[in-house]
Parts: structure tokens; C-alpha cells; sequence
């Protein structure tokens, strides 16, 4: 459980290094808490589904009421974790002796893709379709930002560099200094 809340304590702390183990316990809590939410929300359906079959107006608008409050809180949820989220990916790519600025690295083909459509697509024709260069172009830049998020996934699970990098001392204590 340590490992899984570290991000949470490192809130907005974008510097150092992030071993794998902390990377991953957090996408595991984030799975889990997400997990959690989910039945919450089948079983509020559930609920609102059974109200709507009996004919219970009270019911259904008390099951309706709470699938918001739940919505409403996982809204809350997801802005007050996309910090340390953020984050603990920053602090992963630099264990690995990466800038964190490789987690931008999928976003960039969309702006190629976003372009290329604009300047194909008549929006004001009856049927808006893409012309043909243009629809390869989006293809491969929808392609490149696939092989780009694997290759961040690739980067997440390698280990660590050995040692001082020029993102600070080694998590795992591999340098000789106390493990941070």
C-alpha cells in the first residue's frame, strides 16, 4: 500500500526518479479504485433499471440522482489525480535517463492528423470526406502515435539506470547512496 500512495506524497514533484515498482503499484491503484467505482455505477443502473421496471418514480430518480453525485465525484476524482499521475510518469521516464517530456510524444502525430483534416474536409459539402492523400496522411499519423505509446509503455517497464543519472541518485540505491 506504501508504494501505491507514494504519487499522492510526491503530489506535484516532477524531479528525481520513480522506480518501477511505484509506477506501477499507482496504475494498479488507479485500476482498482477504478474497479470499485464501476460496480458502484452497475449496481446504481441496477438499481435505476429495477425502479424503472416496477414503476417506482422515487426510485429511479433517487438511483438517477446518485449515478450523477458518483459521476460528478469521479470528475473530482480524476482532477485532483492528474498531478501526481502526471507526475510519477515524469519521475518513471527519468529513471530510464529520458526527459518527461516524452509523454507528449503520442500527441504530436495528432496535430498532423487534426491538420490534415482540416485542410481536406469541406465542411460545408452535403457529405464532408476526406480526400484520399489525405486520409493516408491521418492514417500514419493515427499509426505513428500507436507506435509511439508503445514505445512509452516499452520505456515504463525497463528498468532503471544504474547509478547517479542526470536526474538525480538511484531509487534502488545502486549508486552506493541511500535509496531516495
Amino acid at each position: 500500500m506504501n508504494w501505491m500512495l507514494m504519487p499522492l506524497r510526491r503530489y506535484a514533484d516532477f524531479s528525481g526518479r520513480s522506480r518501477r515498482m511505484e509506477f506501477w503499484m499507482w496504475q494498479l491503484f488507479k485500476f482498482l479504485v477504478g474497479c470499485g467505482i464501476m460496480v458502484l455505477f452497475i449496481v446504481m443502473f441496477g438499481s435505476a433499471l429495477a425502479s424503472l421496471s416496477t414503476g417506482s418514480s422515487e426510485g429511479l430518480v433517487a438511483a438517477g440522482g446518485a449515478m450523477i453525485l458518483l459521476y460528478l465525484a469521479c470528475l473530482v476524482l480524476g482532477l485532483a489525480i492528474i498531478i501526481p499521475d502526471i507526475a510519477v510518469t515524469v519521475r518513471r521516464l527519468h529513471d530510464t535517463d529520458r526527459s518527461g517530456w516524452w509523454i507528449l510524444a503520442p500527441l504530436a502525430p495528432y496535430l498532423v492528423f487534426w491538420m490534415a483534416a482540416m485542410q481536406s474536409i469541406d465542411l460545408t459539402a452535403p457529405n464532408p470526406q476526406p480526400s484520399g492523400a489525405a486520409a493516408a496522411v491521418m492514417f500514419g499519423a493515427l499509426a505513428v502515435a500507436v507506435l509511439l505509446a508503445l514505445t512509452l509503455l516499452v520505456f515504463y517497464f525497463l528498468d532503471g539506470t544504474p547509478g547517479a543519472n542526470r536526474f538525480g541518485p538511484d531509487p534502488k540505491g545502486r549508486d552506493g547512496q541511500a535509496p531516495s
